[in-house]
């Protein structure tokens, strides 16, 4: 790189791929395997944090050394490119770190990975994913002892009739030796996925008809094989929400019309299902109230995705489950190009009193749809209620404190008019205490 090109990257700042080092240390290899684990990235040591050049003394061995100490160091060994140049007097090193392809890289037998403008410390569970993910390999295709002849008839054979009705794969009259070619039985061996999908196993999805947080009124285990789950968890949440009626057109034909889009409800269903981690014994967990659906399954959002990318209309899908997502594929079910959460808000617009959440907490995926709140319930809010759904509007990320010295009152009051937004189903909480924010109820 050039003068004219660092110039411009001390401008920008720090970011997901650009960080800052006034010197060279062992956070300068934490940053290089943290990089190496993402996308690759650039280090320029001699620079502080808010992009002032304070430079760097160089001997005639110090890039050689500094080379040979990230050699020692990283495994598998790292090679970055290191140069030096000069910018008003003083020498800035940088360091170019590519994605290193088979993952993770370790530094001292710790992982990294870079994440927004900092460098997080990778889980067990996490190294094993991003393993996986490098090799383009899934959890779902380990093998398991169970034998063809286990398998669920009706499950085996609901799976051909769907194939055969999407046209999305021609099936032989041989199911075993159609499993073979997509994947399903490997070396004659059946893979976790076979088993998931049309076997015997411990994945439950758990559903429950709650009239309050506390009081259940109805609740169902389902253990089936998850081909045959997904219609049974669905019949039953169909049984405890509203069908209504209404009357359009010229003909004035009556028409069902359920308390949600019954496609949507199948949707969040399927993506609980498929991208669940089924590592975890937690089974996926359906609340249903009389407002709202809340479903949450095992696992974290894999690679970049995030919240915010995911209420976007276009996004590159990531399966943890590679073989799952295929059969649903095949059934016509899922779509496999990240269309699932814009298909979900296309169905909603004609549903102006419905909406829907995701949430990412802590290897926990949940998905809320509910309804929105009508004027009716908006009139009872009351003047400092409306004081702070107006503050949180324009900064979603407020604390307590801040809305109380905006508002003038105390932070208790803050916390118990917060509470009546919450209850009321104006407000609602995205992420964790710390490091999430508020989302205004429209």
């Amino acid at each position: 790189m050039n003068t004219k090109q660092l110039q411009k990257i001390i401008s920008q700042g720090e970011n997901e791929t650009v960080e800052f080092k006034s010197s060279f240390n062992a956070n300068t290899i934490e940053s290089i395997v943290a990089f190496s684990n993402a996308y690759g990235g650039k280090i320029l040591i001699g620079v502080l944090d808010n992009g002032e050049i304070n430079g760097v003394e160089l001997k005639a061995e110090t890039l050689q050394n500094w080379q040979n100490e990230i050699k020692q160091k990283t495994e598998p060994a790292m090679v970055p490119i290191i140069n030096a140049e000069s910018i008003n007097g003083k020498i800035i090193v940088w360091i170019i770190v590519n994605e290193f392809p088979v993952k993770p890289v370790s530094s001292k037998g710790r992982y990294y990975v870079r994440k927004n403008n900092a460098n997080h410390r990778l889980t067990i569970d996490e190294i094993i994913e991003l393993r996986m993910l490098s090799l383009n390999y899934s959890f779902d295709a380990f093998y398991v002892n169970t034998s063809f002849e286990d398998l669920n008839v009706q499950a085996l054979e609901f799976f051909r009739n769907k194939v055969k009705n999407s046209g999305r794969f021609n099936l032989d009259d041989d199911l075993q030796y159609d499993f073979e070619k997509l994947g399903l039985i490997k070396e004659g061996k059946l893979t976790r996925a076979c088993e998931l999908l049309f076997g015997i196993h411990h994945a439950n999805i758990h559903l429950g008809r709650f009239k309050s947080e506390t009081t259940i009124i109805d609740d169902l285990m389902i253990r089936s094989p998850l081909v045959l789950a997904v219609e049974e968890a669905l019949d039953f949440i169909k049984k405890n929400i509203r069908l209504g009626f209404e009357f359009g057109g010229d003909d004035l034909q009556r028409k069902e019309k359920w308390q949600y889009p019954i496609p949507v409800i199948r949707e969040l269903l399927l993506n609980a299902i498929v991208h669940r981690d089924y590592s975890k014994p937690t089974d996926v967990i359906v609340k249903i109230f009389d407002d709202s659906i809340q479903i949450i399954n095992p696992g974290n959002l894999m690679g970049d995705l995030s919240v915010e990318v995911l209420q976007e209309d276009y996004y590159q899908s990531i399966h943890r489950n590679k073989l799952l997502a295929e059969a649903f594929y095949l059934m016509g079910d899922i779509e496999k190009y990240g269309t699932g959460f814009k298909r979900i808000r296309d169905w909603l617009k004609e549903y102006k009193n419905v909406s829907f959440n995701i949430n990412d907490l802590n290897y926990l995926i949940q998905l809320d749809i509910f309804e929105l709140k009508t004027d009716k319930v908006t009139d009872k809010v009351t003047d400092n209620q409306r004081k702070i759904s107006l503050l949180l509007k324009d900064n979603n990320q407020l604390t307590t404190n801040q809305l109380a010295i905006e508002i003038g009152i105390s932070q208790r009051k803050i916390k118990e008019n917060i509470k009546k937004l919450r209850e009321i189903n104006l407000i609602k909480r995205i992420g964790p205490a710390k490091g999430g924010h508020w989302k205004i109820i429209e």
